[in-house]
């Protein structure tokens, strides 16, 4: 029960998001600096840093969750595939003008635009560096920690 309750939420919100951003068209995907380079052109700030923050988990946690691994009842309910931006490898060869664009200009008809009026394009950029923190982020395995002074283990006697 509820998750079809959380999902009809999210199909709402999807549909809610969307209605203002169907009659425009969207933004240039990067500025001009970045089109060559493919690189993110913002230095991130303290501040910035809380911005990003509050922007992905107001409008990106929802399908890609919390901490960025896409493991959602949302993106399960829907079918969705999304990639786990904890693992390093994921995001290694999309440049970061790729991701604006995806993210300025929405992907497919699961992920919308992100409107100006929500995230400009500074702002924008440093979600981007927030969403490449994620593998830094992540909990390695769980593995016990050797004891600092203990002894090696003694060797079998010999039979």
């Amino acid at each position: 029960m509820l998750k079809s309750s959380l999902l009809f939420f999210a199909v709402a919100l999807l549909t809610v998001v969307c209605l203002p951003i169907a009659g425009r068209n969207p933004q240039a995907a990067s500025p001009a600096q970045t089109a060559e380079t493919g690189k993110n052109p913002v230095k991130p700030t303290a501040e910035s840093r809380a911005k990003a923050k509050e922007i992905y988990h107001r409008d990106c946690a929802l399908c890609h969750g919390e901490n960025g691994n896409g493991k959602t009842d949302l993106a399960t309910g829907m079918n969705l595939a999304l990639d786990d931006w904890t693992n390093p490898g994921k995001l290694a060869n999309k440049a970061d003008s790729d991701l604006f664009a995806a993210i300025r200009n929405g992907k497919g008809d699961h992920m919308p635009a992100e409107d100006v009026g929500r995230a400009n394009d500074t702002e924008v950029w440093n979600l981007i560096l927030y969403i490449r923190a994620f593998p830094s982020k992540a909990q390695p395995p769980a593995s016990a920690p050797a004891a600092p002074d203990a002894a090696p283990a003694p060797a079998p006697p010999a039979q």
